[in-house]
């Protein structure tokens, strides 16, 4: 592997308390029990308005998606400000950069946002290219990575993607590429694993399968 894409929101951004907490937050009028970890990380998957379906056991009605979405994320950016970086991310993308290769950037985050919060954390200099979601949330992952593949112009062979969730590991299959998914974001080591990709429970354990 020469090139490593990593993803933001759950791996290399510890935020799985600001998600939980503004999940619960757009819930709370439903009279659903409120989420901890564990809970959420059994209900969780993407597109999110089908997790969300799960969550309420019936269909959204129209208009409902838009209202949770909207409401999700005006709490998650409040509660992500006492979010940090996972706590080995650091370690792992300075071993990377010491290696001599390349590492890039690719989340369903805003890119609005991303680019000031990896830039706040000090770490933009270790990527190449990072790109966020320039459209509507809550779509696969599979189409922005062939985007950034691409923009990279990088044989997909040699990348490598770390991420927390099936979407990752999808989007790095949809390109040719490899995947290590990471137990630290909101999809249970159950579902990871089933996928038959390696799981690890920290960033430079993932290194390993570079």
């Amino acid at each position: 592997m020469t090139h490593i894409v990593w993803d933001w929101n759950g791996t290399l951004f510890h935020d799985i308390d600001a998600v939980v907490g503004a999940t619960n937050a757009v819930f709370e009028p439903y009279g659903i029990t409120a989420f901890d970890a564990d809970a959420f990380r059994a209900v969780y998957t993407r597109p999110i308005w089908t997790a969300y379906e799960r969550m309420l056991g019936r269909a959204l009605t129209e208009g409902e998606w838009e209202r949770l979405d909207a409401g999700f994320h005006d709490n998650y950016h409040r509660l992500m400000l006492e979010c940090g970086l996972a706590a080995d991310a650091l370690s792992a993308l300075e071993a990377w950069r010491a290696a001599g290769a390349g590492q890039s950037l690719l989340s369903m985050w805003a890119h609005e946002r991303l680019g000031p919060k990896v830039a706040e954390f000090g770490i933009d200099g270790y990527f190449t290219r990072v790109d966020g979601l320039r459209s509507a949330s809550g779509g696969h992952k599979a189409d922005s990575m062939v985007v950034h593949i691409e923009a990279l112009d990088v044989d997909p062979a040699d990348v490598l993607v770390i991420g927390d969730s099936v979407d990752d590991a999808h989007a790095a299959l949809h390109v040719g590429a490899r995947a290590v998914l990471y137990t630290g974001g909101m999809t249970g080591r159950s579902d990871l694993s089933a996928l038959g990709v390696p799981v690890v429970d920290t960033l430079v354990d993932a290194l390993d399968h570079a």
